[in-house]
């Protein structure tokens, strides 16, 4: 992965840290800067919700270090801002359904963790803050394909803490100079995402599934739609954000997916073809809070960013299940 470089400049004077560097998203933003030489790569994370499998072939690197620490202790925050250049912020306890169950512990990772990152960013002298907000931000917003500026009302607590991440960053934008970026994922999948535990993403799981011929589990008709993307190209818009110089992209929220719509049935037979498997899905009752169809402009991350997905939803899931299969043959 990551043959295309998403960056036109020198990094080996570049120090990035990267919250929440063991989980999907940030191991594979960890992968990207080391393999283009990025003077330091340090990550933040307390192993909740990552996997020291996604970090383990870096832990030799002499431009990688790992700080075990909690972004909800603000002087761990604070350790691990000091001398970096910019901080990427993955790390968030995610889930709408581990939201509803437990909000007390959503809001201390994702709002409460996030204002302490953000405080010791600016306490460090750092300027550039890129982060990760989500598409459930748009909630009952019905009109497809969904846009920055409308949104709706959130449906579960997972939401509302993204979205008071937005309403921070604009604001301490506004009261420190600092350059945010926030980024709302659209159902992004792809190598590193885990199957394991109970609120375990939809994709890694029917992969599993299909390759080990468990039963896979569909919530509701299978009818809701959703953009699909794959991780390369979430990558590819961290990295845009991370090293801009352009001005009128700071302080901005976008949506980053592919902009197509697919049901849940269509990516189920997807991944069941992908994977050579005869089985059919059960359903299962609909999850509290999930919304019903998502999918994303990109406009505004193209014009300001130049942001180019370069994977496809079909692309995408061939190597994804490509992927799978060779981990349970190892």
């Amino acid at each position: 992965m990551y043959q295309t470089a998403y960056h036109d400049r020198d990094l080996s004077q570049f120090s990035v840290l990267i919250t929440g560097g063991a989980g999907f998203i940030g191991s594979n933003l960890v992968e990207y800067f080391l393999k283009y030489g990025a003077k330091k790569v340090r990550v933040i994370d307390n192993f909740l919700t990552g996997f020291r499998e996604n970090l383990a072939p870096y832990m030799d690197h002499p431009n990688f270090e790992l700080i075990e620490g909690d972004i909800s202790v603000l002087a761990d925050c604070e350790k691990a801002c000091e001398g970096m250049d910019a901080v990427c912020h993955q790390a968030a306890l995610g889930s709408v359904p581990r939201s509803v169950a437990q909000p007390h512990l959503t809001t201390l990772h994702n709002v409460n963790g996030f204002v302490n990152m953000v405080h010791a960013a600016h306490q460090a002298g750092i300027k550039r803050f890129v982060y990760a907000s989500s598409s459930s931000v748009y909630g009952d917003e019905p009109n497809l394909p969904k846009v920055e500026d409308r949104i709706g009302q959130q449906l579960s607590p997972y939401a509302i803490t993204k979205y008071s991440n937005e309403l921070f960053a604009k604001n301490f934008g506004d009261l420190y100079g600092m350059e945010f970026m926030g980024f709302r994922y659209f159902n992004v999948f792809g190598p590193k995402q885990s199957p394991k535990g109970a609120y375990a993403a939809v994709i890694p799981l029917f992969a599993e599934a299909c390759l080990l011929g468990k039963t896979a589990y569909i919530n509701g008709d299978g009818l809701q739609t959703r953009d699909f993307t794959f991780i390369e190209n979430v990558v590819q818009m961290n990295v845009k954000a991370l090293l801009t110089e352009n001005p009128a992209a700071y302080n901005q929220v976008y949506n980053v997916g592919v902009g197509g719509r697919y049901s849940v049935l269509d990516l189920y037979e997807g991944i069941r073809k992908a994977a050579g498997s005869e089985q059919a899905p059960v359903h299962r009752e609909s999850r509290a809070g999930d919304i019903r169809d998502s999918q994303a402009n990109i406009e505004k991350a193209k014009t300001l960013l130049e942001y180019n997905p370069l994977f496809s939803f079909e692309e995408g899931l061939a190597i994804t299940v490509q992927h799978f299969k060779q981990l349970l043959k190892a």
